[in-house]
């Protein structure tokens, strides 16, 4: 079959227009990067000229890319050659992969090499950014020749992410001050991306012509012909269904319920029977006013509690403020809040809705409005109380304490003119306000400023804060600049928490590779010497230079090594000799056979060749005195040098304590075993002895002794367990599924359950 007649049923690889398309586009990037390469003199040189003290790392860098100009090339050809060969083997190369296949051994990444990949993935971002569309279709048409793959971002050989990680290889081996490196993949940004973005189109245009998907479905259009009127709205349904919160099912019953119910919303007639004016119809429109009469009756369960009568029948005395003077007491409000309020976002105990309330009542003087008569609108008390109780969940169930805590109650009084400018926050997931909450709240939640790159979020956040507090009037569009702007900057926080994640594993990894192999040491020392008379020499010689020797062996080359095999045999070699002499045996040339493997361990511990040399002779002379029976003639190994194991560096997390011994736990064999079958990735939340929540990932299992290593949002190590343990951890109440909802959803979760509880127990 012609590749110009190929159709959409296409199921198999296409060797041949695969190599064509490589062909096609591989030599072209790695043109493009020499052309970019070639440009970086001048601007180095312009940079030196500013730069003042650091002049000369500029300079250098000149020399340094200029001398190895070739090999940077070569570098990023190679990776791109080898993603593409993965595509065409029918397994794409992960960037994660394609990082860690970089740095296999067990030395921690360091923070030059951290920063490096994460310019080079901002590099990735600003090329998705300013070409997502043309991607989006090469991605299909790429996997479609490929075999059907589905292909994304994350494994498209010649994607944005790719030929990041191809940038980071280029210059990883150049030796580059850690300024000079990140200008210069900032160099690559500048250079690259608007010739990356022409040469994805002119691909994507080839392969059209060569048939490959030749026509994609068009991206809904926002303007509809008449004719598909009720297509449209089914359309919007559907959106505005796929937007809505998880807490939403519960009202299921009580929309059913309620006057005109469902069917009449969403005709548009209205609100539902006397729910207040300034609610919308749609589903969104219900959800809003089932969320109004529950609040109804909370306030009314709570005045009748208190002793107070309804005000309903003063509500015609007193007039109640306009939106517009209830928004100018909150602006107010938000540029300089009063310490009572601030005191409310400290304490526990405080109800933010009653704080809000008071405030605005009290401010209402600063119109011209008696404070005594003034009252709340139905809605605008149904915003302050819904924001005033989202934000008491959050700050107490959320692990959020000191600045964290403090710089999410700022957003407090924004966040209630939010909800009377446009009351589809609570109810619409993809509104950029709750958009912003959930992020920040993200960075804030367990960020206790232990690290630097901590710290550096947290005054991110305290930037967003500040600019949401001094520039929000009635103007949506900032939170939607905001949470833009931030969740770039999260996003590489992110990339640092893996890099940390990766290294809590390896650490892992490597502490229990070095038990292992301080097990396997002990136990072969046990057989041979444990309940035998033997010469201090050769206790000695055993106990320490042998046994450093068989463990770093064991971690170097493995149990089932020829190293390991050939250093037991010298041990039970020695012990036969000294069985022999033990036995009287006379004239024997001791140790000969052994002389060189016995210089080979002691050289292992940092012995030079005559110090060894003179320990092998002095273990022969002991065996030579035992043999006669001569305790006199016995001899000392010479002075042997200081030998450490290697030490794995620790985090400095706490792991959460946990009982041991699993003989003696009581657990549930099915959750252990639903444990053992864990995937990595997957999300838990922990509970600790002071009640207090927190989500760990699965982040490796050990091969050796299958125990779950769980690193916190930070992607630092807090929890190291075995199946077994995590099932008794289960049946103690302190492990439980992970609950997968941001922040804004998971707060109006509790809000409404809350006001349920209430409304039950009054009731009761």
């Amino acid at each position: 079959m012609s590749i110009h007649t190929q159709t959409a049923e296409h199921r198999g690889r296409d060797q041949r227009l695969l190599e064509q398309t490589r062909d096609s586009i591989v030599p072209s990037l790695v043109d493009t990067f020499a052309v970019a390469l070639g440009r970086f003199d001048d601007a180095l040189f312009d940079r030196a000229e500013r730069a003042g003290h650091t002049q000369m790392a500029f300079l250098d860098a000149m020399r340094e890319l200029r001398r190895r100009r070739e090999e940077i090339i070569a570098r990023f050809r190679a990776h791109l050659a080898k993603a593409w060969q993965s595509l065409e083997a029918g397994d794409p190369l992960s960037v994660e992969s394609a990082l860690a296949d970089a740095s296999h051994t067990l030395s921690l990444v360091t923070d030059q090499e951290l920063e490096s990949r994460l310019a080079a993935r901002n590099l990735a971002s600003v090329i998705l950014r300013d070409c997502k569309p043309v991607l989006a279709r090469l991605d299909r048409r790429l996997g479609w020749i490929a075999g059907n793959l589905v292909l994304d971002n994350d494994h498209n050989p010649i994607g944005p992410e790719h030929i990041g990680v191809a940038i980071h290889e280029a210059f990883a081996s150049c030796e580059l001050s850690m300024e000079v490196r990140l200008v210069v993949i900032k160099l690559c940004e500048r250079d690259l991306v608007p010739a990356i973005a022409k040469l994805y189109e002119t691909l994507d245009q080839r392969l059209v012509a060569l048939g490959v998907i030749p026509e994609m479905p068009a991206a809904r259009s926002p303007a509809r012909a008449p004719a598909r009127a009720a297509e449209a709205e089914q359309d919007a349904a559907e959106d505005e269904e796929a937007s809505a919160p998880a807490w939403a099912a519960r009202f299921t019953q009580r929309m059913a319920g309620m006057k005109g119910g469902m069917q009449a919303a969403m005709m548009g007639q209205g609100g539902l029977g006397d729910g207040p004016p300034g609610y919308a119809g749609g589903a969104q429109g219900v959800l809003l006013e089932a969320l109004h009469h529950l609040l109804q009756e909370s306030r009314g369960e709570r005045g009748r509690d208190a002793g107070h009568v309804p005000r309903a029948s003063a509500a015609e005395e007193n007039r109640a403020m306009s939106q517009r003077e209830m928004l100018s007491v909150l602006s107010v409000l938000q540029s300089t809040p009063s310490a009572t309020l601030r005191a409310a976002i400290g304490d526990t105990g405080e109800s933010l809705a009653q704080r809000l309330k008071s405030e605005v009542l009290n401010s209402a003087s600063q119109l011209g409005m008696d404070p005594s008569t003034a009252r709340l609108a139905p809605v605008d008390e149904d915003a302050i109380d819904l924001v005033g109780m989202l934000f008491d969940v959050m700050l107490d169930e959320r692990d959020l304490e000191g600045r964290p805590r403090e710089l999410i109650g700022r957003l407090v009084v924004p966040f209630v003119k939010v909800a009377l400018l446009d009351r589809r926050m609570f109810v619409q997931k993809t509104h950029p306000a709750r958009r912003l909450l959930n992020v920040l709240a993200e960075a804030c939640e367990g960020n206790n400023g232990e690290s630097a790159a901590e710290r550096t979020l947290m005054t991110k956040v305290e930037e967003v804060v500040d600019r949401l507090t001094s520039e929000f009037n009635e103007n949506l569009a900032i939170f939607l600049t905001l949470e833009e702007e931030f969740r770039d900057f999260l996003g590489q926080h992110k990339r640092r928490i893996e890099i940390a994640e990766r290294r809590a594993a390896e650490i892992q990894s490597g502490q229990e590779r070095l038990e292992t192999a301080r097990v396997r040491t002990s136990t072969e020392l046990a057989s041979r010497l444990d309940g035998r008379r033997v010469p201090q020499a050769i206790d000695d010689f055993m106990r320490q230079p042998w046994a450093h020797h068989v463990t770093m062996t064991v971690l170097r080359e493995g149990e089932d090594s020829n190293g390991l095999r050939d250093a037991l045999a010298l041990a039970d070699g020695v012990m036969e000799e000294l069985n022999e002499a033990q036995r009287q045996i006379i004239g024997k040339p001791w140790l000969q056979a052994w002389r060189p493997s016995l210089q080979k361990v002691f050289a292992s511990v940092g012995m030079n060749p005559d110090a060894a040399s003179s320990a092998v002779d002095a273990l022969h002379d002991t065996l030579q005195a035992v043999a006669a029976s001569r305790p006199d003639l016995e001899k000392n190994l010479p002075e042997l040098p200081q030998v450490v194991l290697p030490k794995v560096i620790e985090d400095d997390s706490v792991a959460i304590q946990l009982v041991g011994g699993t003989d003696t736990l009581d657990f549930d064999s099915t959750d252990a075993d639903h444990f053992r079958s864990l995937p990595v990735g997957t999300w838990l939340d922990f509970i600790d002895k002071d009640n207090k929540m927190q989500a760990g990932k699965l982040s490796w299992v050990s091969p050796i002794s299958s125990r779950l290593l769980f690193v916190n949002r930070r992607g630092v190590r807090f929890c190291v367990a075995s199946p077994e343990e995590l099932a008794m951890m289960v049946r103690l109440g302190r492990l439980r599924t992970h609950q997968d909802e941001d922040a804004f959803d998971s707060a109006m979760s509790e809000v409404i359950e809350r006001l349920d509880t209430e409304k039950s127990t009054a009731s009761a």
